[in-house]
């Protein structure tokens, strides 16, 4: 009897703790369809439908020109969706095949009869969230709102199109692809900051947001409860300017094929507050074609070749090593040890010259008089070049930079050749902005300034962060040693290797630099030698304005750096200091005062601005028949003429209503952001710029 009771305890455990654990199997179940993945909230209940907290991803700031054109910006698609259940029956049947017709109309790659499957499919199994389409434009949603059923709206008519997809855009393709850069994330853990973007990336990103999202049997979609609003990110303004830009970039380009180079950059700088208004770098991808992909800039170091001789006669003139009027001999062939070098011109010599006109003429005679100069100290000579700012980073604010490589005393590679190599540009590396810093200081009366390439930050209008140029060095030189380099620099263009480049209009100055570049056997044992092509300066000479480098490397057609680099930087010169008419003279507005008894009038459609000064009995003269127009009262009169608006082109919508200029851009393919009351005052994307489909224009009424 015992063991009886005892069996039936055991089977009762047994059945009790069995319940248990399949009660726990059930609550684990019910959990798990709770969760969504990784960083996913606690669901709550919300009626019948599980519902999650989710993250609400900002829109990203712009990357803006210097006039704040968009070169990067973030452009809004639209995820499509269908609840077909919330349709009237007797609607559903008869409007279900034209809205097919309408889909296929759209979307021709699939049928008339395969998306009325798909629909009716859906609706028979109570799908309530049907993918129509991915990633439409605005105008495409404007489009879908308008076929039958979906023109009920959501409620009635099934269409969900609130689920946003937003994407960077670089509105100008390959320009600047490598400065403007990227920020990225691989593997979660790997983080790649790139150019502005990468540098930049806490202002662009934004804060995220919170809102519900519930559970259907499709998935998840969003229920149009905002705990926490998201923050659009912070609009970067760079030092670029645009059309300079462009200008710098197709220069480049025509070079390198023509001269059918490797690679090639070049850099334009504002001289007083080191703003880099252009950097262009093209790499050769096939024959003929060259894209932007990696930045030789800012991040490859190279043998400057002849452009470092101008530090080495700063750091002679400076310890009074040498007179800039000192006599040498230019025989062509400089002789240190059991090694030597030749001059450019085929060995052949200057004879008899001035320190000047061996600078002027790029000769080589420079590493034996720095030899001479130097040999039994060489720290004093690297220690002026730390001096001048030519042994460090620059402290950029993009990723990249590294720092120059300048053989020191001590080192395992230093020997007897190495100063007086140095001294003409080799058994040193720099990269082509580090170089130009240098230039521009000589340009900037001795005042070293590290490059910028953001001016400010703006959050919806308002700076909120200005970048001032920063003074690495008041004065790397003294004042005198300055003007007898600045002499020899223009003495380069008069005299010396780069007179065929002069202009007309102004005056330049700068340096040509040829260098060999080392080959797998070293730099004499190369069959086939490749060389580097630069060119350095500032321009207009007297009072500069801008510093320029431009380096090409290993072009095939020609070598030297004048006929290869130099032609380049006149080309820009010449067309960027033409078109800065701020530079030569004001521009005064001829017209006259508005006459007080002329009424204010905003721009808009021109039948309704008409309709409603006849109203109010305004006299005008109408000149013009076009939808939108715009009031002229120049002539103390009150003149109705055409507004310009293209398809392709941002309007100007100054001086509209908020209705009319809203409709405007809107009908472009724009998404608007609106703040204050009255007219509009200003507008984030400039008046002209290219229309990108999607892309965010914020407009300010007073």
């Amino acid at each position: 009897m015992n063991k009886d009771r005892k069996y039936l305890y055991y089977r009762a455990y047994l059945i009790y703790f069995g319940f248990v654990f399949v009660m726990l199997g059930v609550l684990y179940s019910t959990l798990d369809l709770q969760l969504n993945g990784p960083g996913s909230a606690m669901e709550t209940q919300e009626g019948d439908l599980p519902t999650r907290v989710a993250d609400r991803i900002p829109r990203m700031g712009q990357i803006l020109d210097r006039n704040e054109v968009p070169l990067v910006t973030s452009i809004t698609f639209y995820d499509i969706y269908m609840d077909p259940t919330v349709v009237e029956d007797q609607l559903f049947d008869q409007k279900v095949g034209e809205l097919s017709q309408g889909l296929h109309r759209l979307y021709p790659d699939k049928s008339e009869s395969a998306y009325e499957r798909q629909i009716r499919k859906a609706r028979a199994n109570g799908v309530r969230y049907l993918l129509i389409r991915r990633k439409v434009t605005n105008d495409a949603r404007k489009k879908l709102r308008k076929l039958p059923i979906f023109e009920l709206g959501q409620m009635k008519g099934g269409i969900i199109d609130n689920v946003e997809v937003i994407m960077r855009k670089k509105p100008f393709g390959n320009l600047l692809n490598r400065t403007l850069g990227y920020y990225k994330v691989d593997n979660l853990t790997d983080t790649l900051k790139v150019g502005i973007e990468g540098a930049f990336y806490d202002y662009l990103k934004g804060e995220q947001g919170k809102e519900v999202e519930q559970r259907i049997s499709s998935g998840w979609k969003r229920t149009g409860k905002i705990l926490k609003e998201a923050v659009e990110g912070a609009d970067v303004v760079t030092t670029i300017d645009k059309e300079i830009q462009e200008v710098a970039h197709s220069e480049l380009e025509k070079q390198m094929i023509a001269m059918g180079a490797e690679h090639g950059s070049i850099i334009l700088m504002e001289v007083q507050t080191g703003y880099v208004r252009a950097i262009a770098n093209l790499t050769r991808i096939k024959e003929g074609k060259y894209e932007e992909n990696f930045n030789y800039a800012i991040g490859h170091l190279e043998v400057p070749g002849s452009t470092f001789k101008l530090a080495s006669l700063m750091a002679g003139l400076e310890d009074e090593r040498f007179k800039i009027n000192d006599k040498v001999n230019a025989s062509g062939f400089y002789r240190v040890g059991k090694d030597g070098m030749a001059d450019a011109n085929h060995g052949r010599g200057y004879g008899i010259i001035t320190v000047q006109k061996a600078f002027e003429k790029s000769s080589n005679v420079i590493l034996q008089l720095m030899n001479r100069s130097y040999k039994d100290d060489p720290d004093v000579f690297i220690d002026r070049l730390e001096q001048f700012g030519l042994t460090e980073k620059l402290g950029i604010d993009l990723e990249g930079e590294p720092r120059p490589k300048v053989t020191r005393p001590g080192d395992s590679n230093w020997s007897a050749l190495s100063l007086p190599w140095q001294s003409v540009g080799y058994e040193v590396m720099q990269t082509p902005l580090q170089t130009l810093a240098f230039y521009n200081a000589v340009a900037n009366q001795g005042k070293l300034v590290r490059p910028l390439f953001v001016e400010k930050i703006l959050r919806h209008g308002r700076v909120i962060k200005n970048f001032e140029p920063v003074v690495l060095n008041p004065e790397i030189c003294s004042s005198h040693t300055l003007k007898i380099l600045q002499n020899c620099l223009e003495g380069v263009m008069i005299r010396g290797t780069g007179k065929q480049l002069k202009s007309s209009l102004f005056t330049i100055a700068g340096k040509t630099g040829t260098a060999q570049l080392r080959g797998e056997t070293g730099y004499r044992n190369e069959k086939v030698r490749a060389y580097q092509a630069s060119f350095v300066g500032y321009f207009p000479a007297k009072k500069p304005i801008y510093s320029c480098i431009v380096v090409i490397s290993r072009p095939v057609v020609a070598y030297y750096g004048a006929a290869v680099s130099g032609t380049v930087f006149a080309e820009i010169a010449n067309k960027i200091y033409a078109s800065s008419l701020q530079y030569h003279r004001a521009i005064n507005d001829p017209r006259n005062p508005i006459a007080s008894d002329v009424p204010t009038v905003k721009s808009g459609q021109r039948k309704e601005l008409t309709s409603l000064l006849k109203q109010l009995d305004i006299r005008y003269q109408l000149n013009s028949s076009s939808e939108w127009v715009q009031a002229d009262t120049a002539k103390q009169r009150l003149q109705i003429q055409q507004k310009s608006v293209l398809e392709t082109k941002v309007p100007n919508v100054t001086g509209m209503t908020a209705k009319d200029a809203v409709y405007l851009l809107e009908s472009q393919g724009l998404i608007v952001r609106m703040s204050g009351k009255g007219k509009v005052s200003t507008q984030s994307i400039k008046p002209g710029a290219e229309i990108v489909k999607g892309q965010l224009i914020r407009i300010k009424l007073n």
